[in-house]
């Protein structure tokens, strides 16, 4: 769900969100309402919403941080969520060097260090409003965790990007410190897994215990995934468009209808084609642009109406390296990209084809490795 946009970033609340609200805002009105109880149940509540909406108003300050600083390098920020393990920036690339790799990664926390020495000086310049004071030491508080939490050496947790990006300083090799730091991240997953799951048995506080164990949980996959990330570079680099693009161009006319279209995939099983035109290029069809037109209308509608026009096609050059290709077919959200030399279309790359060049390639590397042995 989008809210809003700041900086040309916008910004979107994950579905899951709901729930952690729902969760800090209940707890936030019973803290209040045992530290405070002369006040009102009406106060106790509309200062846990109030509180609880200023803290996620400080991870997004949070992920601001490094989304500024992300752009000061020229690297694209697509957008900051809010979901229910707290705020993530995604970024179109990643950064070029260490040094701005430990940049991004640790302005995050300095803007929750920032934010957690203003909200205490609040509390020292209006020292006589009760619940303004409460609210300001909360989030001064709760600032000063989240930034040191995240400065644990895990990845994919800021701490364990600036892990990344000192090893990476010192090896100079992006993929070893890739690695390096994620396994740091699965072992600090594995050590909270085990630290709530033993919080929630034996001391019986089943609620903070889980809820460890399953910020761990999330780490661990994260930084999973991101040990993936770095055997998809491994595997794509060096490759560049023209050597995996497919040099069989599937053509279809402009003027079948959906229906006609439909057959013609299911036929071939093909998910992308030319539209052509008096023997010229006029656009390009896929199953996503058919799925966009409901049922009942493909008979009567035609290829040209649905596909995406010449002028608005995404165009790869045969020497533009693959890895690159892939990082621009996921910010532009195209599953297809056509490669074009001298004016020309010569081949078409899809992530399809993409995955498969990963996947042979991967398995290359894990068959030399077994001869090596």
């Amino acid at each position: 769900m989008k809210i809003g946009r700041i900086r040309g970033i916008p910004i979107y609340l994950h579905p899951s969100w709901l729930v952690i609200f729902a969760l800090i805002t209940v707890s936030l009105a019973e803290e209040f309402a045992t530290r405070h109880p002369h006040w009102s149940q009406a106060q106790h509540w509309s200062l846990g919403i109030l509180t609880s909406v200023l803290f996620f108003a400080s991870v997004v300050f949070h992920e601001m941080g490094h989304s500024v600083v992300a752009q000061h390098y020229r690297i694209p920020v697509i957008s900051i969520t809010l979901f229910v393990f707290g705020g993530l920036a995604r970024i179109g690339r990643e950064p070029e060097r260490a040094k701005q790799e430990f940049n991004i990664a640790v302005a995050g926390p300095l803007a929750s260090y920032l934010l957690a020495i203003g909200f205490w000086l609040l509390t020292r310049v209006f020292p006589s409003s009760e619940m303004f004071g409460a609210l300001a030491l909360w989030l001064a508080q709760i600032n000063f965790v989240l930034a040191t939490f995240n400065l644990v050496p895990g990845f994919p947790l800021d701490g364990g990007r600036i892990l990344r990006a000192l090893a990476w300083g010192v090896t100079g090799d992006y993929t070893r410190a890739t690695r390096f730091a994620s396994r740091s991240g699965q072992l600090l997953a594995y050590i909270m897994i085990f630290l709530g799951i033993w919080e929630a048995l034996t001391l019986h506080n089943y609620i903070g215990g889980l809820w460890l164990a399953f910020i761990g949980w999330f780490v661990l996959t994260a930084a999973q995934e991101s040990y993936a990330q770095v055997a998809i570079r491994s595997a794509l680099q060096g490759l560049r468009a023209g050597d995996i693009m497919s040099q069989e161009l599937p053509t279809v006319g402009r003027d079948i209808s959906l229906e006609e279209y439909g057959h013609e995939i299911l036929r071939t099983g093909r998910r992308c084609h030319l539209v052509v035109a008096n023997g010229e290029l006029a656009g390009l069809m896929t199953i996503h642009a058919l799925n966009h037109v409901p049922r009942e209308q493909w008979a009567n509608t035609s290829v040209q109406a649905a596909m995406l026009p010449r002028d608005q096609i995404h165009w790869a050059a045969p020497e533009e390296p693959v890895l690159g290709l892939l990082e621009r077919m996921q910010n532009e959200d195209v599953n297809q990209m056509p490669v074009v030399a001298n004016g020309h279309v010569v081949g078409i790359v899809t992530r399809d084809s993409i995955l498969r060049v990963i996947q042979t390639r991967v398995e290359l590397g894990r068959l030399a490795g077994l001869e090596s042995h």
